[in-house]
């Protein structure tokens, strides 16, 4: 079974009562020996509706459809916990999953997401340390987009009681990421140069104020010249505009012998630059191939490209250049206590105010083709979040992006919640 049932494929029979059932009283002194008969147990027996953002096949902004789903408490495994989500992340990886290019997604039909927040509605017996009522971030391979979500208790975390559901909802992939690559990987010290690609987006923000943690680090970081005001202020010390320079030339220009690290998303032929612009003892560490990512569907032109483009080496050549490349994947990290270490150390740089995650427009699910839109054209300046709850008919988008981008954003998905009473809204079409 896919799990995607609506509600009225899961209602529970009518009870009907037999010639030969006991009478009312005989009936009454058996109940106690039914647990299934308690209010609480009841309680957990009654399926929870709820809608959630589901990938029914690869291509294009059509295949996310906005569902109604249903499930009971009483589905929880040891470990887990039911969390009534209220943000949820948007990542590059589900630009990836939905054109069939991320290999950790499970083939459709599957619901996408994987960070959120909310609030803890029920926990498993054997989970002590998270009780019903506790706002937390929440982490997992797929799932988070949807209004209720079954988790791993380890896989929550507590939310500071300054940070908003929306912060807490972008936090957890993008400064991981981030955290990672630059102190467990690269061993950023002071006095040291980074160059971060896309620094306008979420990793890259991310990591323009994790520098900022180490004393006297020059940042260079590439985006768009609309944004070089606004990453400027949030700490890159020379912005480059990617779509009219060239950051070899630009970089080399300031600092002749290049830079420590480098932070490459992008793959092909960016992965060679990355590479050549590393000073010696330098590293250059690969974490995406956005360059592959072209259009609304997968693109094997540009994937071929990219991949004839891609750095290779020779231990050899490493060995010459004294220089260090790495790969990192948060998906492939399966250390939980390294997972639990960095996530607590990110909330303590919040509450210390080192780091604040800067949210550049929210979404509710029914219009995740908007969001995805954005993302996709790099208009973002931070994370992007969704919003599960239900888009109230007079209310306008809270987005950063211009007014025109917002005409006729729900025209298609109310068409379709028309057409469909509700059991199955279709996000947005192109």
């Amino acid at each position: 079974m896919s799990g995607e049932e609506g509600p009225a494929q899961q209602q529970e029979p009518e009870q009907v009562k037999k010639p030969d059932e006991p009478p009312p009283a005989e009936a009454a002194e058996a109940k106690p020996e039914s647990s299934s008969s308690s209010p609480a147990a009841a309680e957990e027996e009654q399926p929870i509706s709820y809608r959630a953002l589901v990938l029914t096949g690869y291509g294009g902004y059509d295949k996310i459809k906005l569902q109604v789903k249903s499930m009971k408490k009483s589905q929880l495994k040891a470990g887990e916990v039911l969390v009534r989500v209220k943000a949820c992340g948007l990542n590059f990886a589900e630009l990836l999953g939905r054109q069939g290019l991320y290999d950790l997604l499970p083939a459709p039909p599957v619901t996408m997401g994987m960070e959120g927040s909310g609030v803890i509605e029920a926990v498993a017996e054997d989970v002590t340390d998270r009780k019903v009522g506790d706002r937390v971030i929440a982490m997992k391979r797929h799932g988070m987009w949807q209004e209720v979500a079954v988790v791993p208790a380890n896989r929550t975390f507590p939310i500071p009681e300054a940070m908003s559901f929306e912060e807490a909802a972008a936090l957890p992939i993008n400064y991981m990421t981030a955290y990672m690559m630059l102190f467990e990987m690269a061993n950023l010290r002071p006095g040291k140069s980074v160059l971060i690609h896309m620094a306008a987006g979420g990793v890259g923000i991310a990591a323009t104020q994790l520098c900022q943690t180490v004393q006297d680090v020059t940042i260079f970081g590439t985006a768009s010249a609309s944004k070089h005001e606004t990453i400027s202020q949030g700490g890159v010390t020379h912005p480059i505009d990617y779509r009219t320079k060239d950051y070899v030339t630009e970089i080399r220009k300031i600092n002749p012998k290049g830079v420590d690290i480098v932070l490459d998303p992008l793959g092909g032929a960016d992965t060679q630059k990355g590479f050549g612009l590393l000073k010696p003892l330098g590293m250059l560490i690969v974490f995406g191939t956005a360059n592959c990512v072209t259009g609304q569907k997968k693109n094997l032109l540009a994937m071929a490209k990219t991949w004839y483009n891609q750095l290779t080496l020779n231990t050899l050549k490493l060995m010459q250049t004294n220089k260090a490349i790495a790969g990192f994947h948060l998906g492939y990290i399966t250390d939980e206590e390294l997972f639990e270490r960095t996530l607590v150390k990110l909330l303590e740089l919040y509450q210390q105010g080192k780091i604040k995650p800067r949210i550049d427009s929210c979404y509710h699910f029914e219009e995740v083709t908007e969001a995805m839109k954005r993302m996709h054209d790099r208009q973002n300046i931070g994370k992007v979040i969704l919003i599960p709850e239900p888009k109230k008919s007079e209310e306008k988008p809270h987005s950063n992006a211009e007014e025109a981008e917002n005409v006729g954003k729900n025209e298609a998905a109310v068409s379709d919640q028309k057409e469909e009473a509700a059991v199955e809204v279709e996000a947005e079409k192109d």
